[in-house]
């Protein structure tokens, strides 16, 4: 059996995060403009774009991290929404 490195444990929390994120939303707990969605997309994404960066899978690099980005924005416009 293979074991888990600090970059596996990195990722899967990435990965659960957002799936976490996702089910919530399609089950109608949370709205994909609430604030713990958008949270819950930006920490998964960073994680799992740390996780892909630190073993070098540049493909997932560039998708979460345009992934982390774009919830970034989506953040940005939540808080000037509700100011």
């Amino acid at each position: 059996m293979m074991a888990l490195t600090a970059n596996d444990y990195i990722g899967f929390s990435g990965v659960l995060i957002l799936l976490i994120a996702f089910l919530l939303n399609l089950s109608g707990k949370i709205s994909k403009d609430e604030l713990p969605y958008i949270l819950m997309n930006v920490a998964g994404a960073a994680l799992a774009c740390l996780a892909s960066y630190l073993i070098h899978y540049m493909p997932f690099v560039l998708l979460e991290g345009t992934w982390t980005i774009v919830s970034l924005f989506a953040l940005l416009q939540y808080f000037r929404k509700n100011k």
